[in-house]
């Protein structure tokens, strides 16, 4: 009788929530008729309040909306940021908003959210498994980079593109944010497997990569005469550092946290009141600055690097207490803003329509080149057919690398931002950032018979 009841009360909730989504279309242009008098002499911080508890509100609405559909939360988080964005509704032009600067404030918290999203990933890898899969990691890595650069390259110049614009287009496709396809991963309890610790590993090198290329690619273009370009020195000088920030930050992170949180810990002073946490937040706020401001390298992967440390921890009641508040902090707040964010600064309505067949032509050849890049290379490596599909959609992906990436061409004058090609490269960022969830679980199913209760196990921890 008690199943019966909730399954009763879990029958409405599907149209609940899309009444909730809804509600927000609907009342959404009121919100931006407002005048907005009332906001321009109060404190910026009250707008501000209203726009996360929206952004909330609707992450929760539309991720729980794809799981009663059997997609995965991400998917539903990315598509409602896109309905607040200036494609439907343009919430952070709505005038109850005005006043505050929230769509920079609302970005800073998204970068919190990914950031600490790394760390958590960080924190479930033990780098022994990493190593096992170190040979398809490099092969997936390397080709994964160089399969994205010749594929655009072949599309945008006959396309009628200087072949530097192309080249700093295949650069931007050469991108891979992690982030999306590990938290699909994390979500369906696949994180652990072979698969996503070729993932996290093939990601790293992906990255490293990546931003050699995008220096690469600044160096050729200041040879030609562009703006913002470096010398060969400074390429060298550039490799050497983020290899050694690489091996530095690994070797602190490996040997140093540990025994630092441990010391910690014998100190009732420093660990009470959520001390472990709160140092371990410490840690990856740092790394994760250190990254950018030393290293060169993307901040996620300094956090990252952090929380593979912390990993280490000798007691699993440390660990605990640490996974736990760091869970809370980012899953509940951080996360889901960061997800939402993604489609705040989509207007798919200004997009020209003209370039609509040069845009899919272009998704078509990112999607491929990362699933045959990434996939031939883990073939290579020694996975089977399988598994290698399952590593190159992985991969699919461009998310906020693709899009630092691109902004980097803005700010050079490679790119134009109103040249069709900048948004056909913008479309297919966001385009395959919402269809990686999907494929990622289209590839995973029948995995193998325990997967429905490591996905509830991942779920459950997560509030999923």
């Amino acid at each position: 009788m008690k199943r019966s009841r909730g399954q009763f009360r879990r029958r409405p909730l599907l149209p609940a929530l899309l009444f909730g989504l809804l509600f927000l279309l609907f009342t959404g242009p009121v919100f931006a008729a407002s005048t907005g008098e009332q906001s321009g002499g109060v404190n910026t911080f009250i707008p501000l309040m209203f726009a996360l508890g929206v952004i909330l509100l609707a992450s929760r609405a539309g991720g729980a909306i794809a799981r009663q559909l059997n997609q995965p939360r991400v998917l539903g988080q990315l598509i409602v940021g896109v309905i607040l964005g200036p494609t439907v509704l343009d919430m952070l032009h709505w005038g109850i908003l005005q006043g505050a600067d929230l769509q920079h404030t609302i970005k800073e918290f998204a970068e919190l959210g990914v950031l600490l999203l790394m760390f958590n990933i960080g924190l479930e890898v033990h780098l022994s498994e990493l190593a096992k899969v170190g040979k398809v990691a490099v092969f997936a890595g390397v080709l994964g980079v160089v399969v994205p650069v010749a594929f655009t390259v072949v599309v945008a110049v006959p396309a009628g593109y200087n072949w530097m614009p192309a080249l700093f287009a295949g650069v931007t496709l050469a991108a891979t944010s992690v982030s999306i396809s590990a938290q699909v991963l994390l979500e369906l309890g696949y994180l652990h497997t072979k698969e996503g610790n070729a993932l996290l590993a093939t990601a790293l090198i992906d990255d490293v990569l990546a931003i050699l290329a995008v220096s690469l690619t600044l160096v050729v273009a200041g040879a030609s005469g562009a703006e913002g370009g470096a010398d060969f020195s400074q390429l060298l000088v550039i490799i050497v550092q983020m290899a050694a920030y690489i091996a530095i930050a690994f070797l602190i992170a490996w040997h140093a946290l540990p025994k630092a949180l441990v010391w910690i810990q014998r100190r009732p002073q420093l660990s009470q009141a959520y001390g472990l946490p709160i140092f371990a937040l410490i840690c990856a706020l740092l790394f994760g600055w250190s990254a950018e401001y030393l290293g060169g390298v993307a901040a996620i992967t300094g956090a990252f690097i952090a929380g593979v440390g912390l990993s280490k921890l000798p007691s699993a009641g440390m660990k605990h207490e640490i996974e736990q508040s760091m869970s809370h902090l980012a899953y509940v707040f951080l996360v889901p803003i960061f997800f939402v964010d993604v489609g705040l600064e989509t207007d798919l309505g200004n997009f020209p329509l003209e370039a609509l067949p040069f845009m899919l032509v272009l998704l078509l050849m990112a999607v491929i080149s990362k699933v045959f890049g990434a996939g031939f290379g883990a073939r290579m490596g020694g996975f089977d057919l399988r598994e290698s599909l399952r590593v190159g959609v992985c991969m699919v992906s461009r998310g906020e690398v693709g899009l630092i990436i691109i902004s980097i061409g803005l700010s050079s004058g490679i790119l134009d931002s109103g040249s069709e090609l900048y948004a056909s490269l913008f479309m297919v960022i966001l385009l395959t950032t919402v269809l990686t969830p999907p494929m990622v679980r289209w590839v995973f199913q029948g995995a193998n018979e325990g997967a429905g209760s490591r996905t509830a196990l991942a779920s459950s921890a997560r509030g999923q």
